[in-house]
């Protein structure tokens, strides 16, 4: 038994919906290892070897209105949803006509309880001051009521793919506990805890992701991606799943399969570390097949 991860990797809800249904209909999905491409692995996607999916997405507008082709599996969504505009996030669709419209959607359709709030990751500089996020925070949960449970917030990580792009947004990279209360940096503990308080107002359950500080004194516990417990309430049975070793320390993910690929997602967030430049991306897209076992036909 599997929990299949769709994706960390990619958006495959906005992107590849087609693709994710005809591999759901024949069985099986083909994935190459992203270290070493000549490692090819054969996923089993029926449903007797599926303990649950987990999807990610920023638009689920491709798999909307075929939800009710998942009704016997145990699945949620993992739907980031922030107040960042084009400089940030620029390919995205405008959040109050769509993005929101959709979110709500997609809570109709699969059910609050299958529908997770990412406002994440959470990055300051000179436009989104922790005040920003404060409004964008409460605006956004506003017209979201009612169609989930619980919101996750993370921190923006650096790595080598997306460092280059935060330091054109004038992202502060943080450093040094002695400016630090638990790990995080002075004004990003009191957001975290501005936060928590209007989450808790709203009924939301309030957590982090792969967050190494310890927020619990503020009221926000640490959460998980790959939800075990979440999915063992959606299915109705227990679940064989130790702790991802694939993933940060402080990740507390269950293990998973990741159907998807890098560098396929053209939404092209400034903070993103799964896509490369836009010209491979671009390149990758040509080089996908909805009828193929591969997201990424094999290169």
């Amino acid at each position: 038994m599997t929990i299949v991860s769709a994706s960390r990797r990619t958006d495959i809800p906005n992107y590849f919906g087609d693709w994710f249904f005809n591999r759901l209909e024949a069985g099986f999905a083909c994935v190459q290892n992203p270290m070493n491409p000549r490692q090819v692995r054969r996923v089993s996607l029926a449903l007797e070897d599926v303990d649950g999916i987990v999807f990610w997405t920023k638009n689920p507008a491709g798999m909307l209105g075929r939800l009710d082709r998942l009704a016997d599996f145990a699945y949620y969504f993992q739907f980031t949803l922030t107040g960042y505009g084009r400089d940030v996030e620029p390919f995205l669709p405008d959040k109050k006509e769509a993005l929101i419209p959709a979110f709500r959607e997609l809570a109709r359709q699969a059910r609050a309880d299958r529908v997770i709030w990412r406002y994440d990751p959470i990055l300051v500089n000179a436009r989104y001051t922790p005040e920003y996020h404060r409004k964008a925070f409460c605006a956004i949960a506003d017209r979201t009521l009612g169609c989930t449970k619980k919101v996750v917030i993370s921190f923006v990580d650096w790595y080598g793919r997306n460092k280059k792009a935060l330091e054109g947004l004038g992202i502060r990279q943080e450093e040094g506990p002695s400016q630090a209360r638990q790990g995080v940096a002075a004004e990003l503990y009191d957001l975290a805890g501005d936060l928590a308080s209007e989450a808790k107002k709203r009924g939301l359950v309030i957590e982090t992701c792969s967050e190494a500080a310890d927020l619990s004194a503020l009221g926000i516990g640490r959460g998980c991606c790959v939800d075990k417990n979440l999915l063992e309430r959606l299915g109705g049975r227990p679940i064989k799943a130790g702790k991802d070793r694939n993933q940060r320390e402080a990740c507390g993910c269950a293990q998973s399969v990741d159907i998807g690929a890098y560098h396929t997602c053209p939404t092209g967030c400034r903070y993103c570390y799964a896509n490369g430049s836009r010209e491979r991306v671009r390149k990758n897209m040509g080089n996908c097949d909805v009828k193929s076992a591969f997201l990424l036909e094999r290169v």
